[in-house]
């Protein structure tokens, strides 16, 4: 049988976790990666122009930033709440507490989306 039969624990592997700002896959769905990250202060302003972007906050408060065209907003979300960044709409994560995410994207989708830069990774197998 190739099927695992251990189910993942999430708050183990986020103790694996270290550098903030790096997205770590812990599953696939499809064509879909399940990523953890740590994050704390801010990250850079993007878009995902060809797919949504799911968050989960696990642990910590996240905002995230949305601006599209002349209207800006801030989403604000604790543990155990998720909110799906709709595709083509630019946001930057906001982290002012160490904040544990789970996030959802196709396989290949970099954490910088469009906007490149120093703090663009792909997700690393954890």
């Amino acid at each position: 049988m190739s099927v695992s039969l251990d189910p993942v624990n999430i708050a183990g592997k986020l103790s694996l976790i270290d550098e903030l700002w790096t997205q770590k896959k812990i599953a696939g769905l499809n064509d879909y990666e399940i990523k953890l990250a740590k994050l704390k202060g801010e990250f850079v302003w993007h878009t995902h122009p060809e797919t949504d972007e799911l968050f989960v906050v696990v642990s910590g408060r996240l905002t995230i930033r949305l601006r599209e065209g002349d209207r800006e907003g801030d989403v604000v979300l604790g543990p155990g709440e998720l909110y799906v960044v709709p595709r083509g709409v630019e946001h930057c994560p906001v982290a002012e507490e160490e904040t544990a995410v789970m996030l959802v994207e196709p396989v290949g989708t970099l954490n910088t989306g469009d906007a490149g830069g120093p703090m663009t990774r792909a997700a690393e197998p954890l």
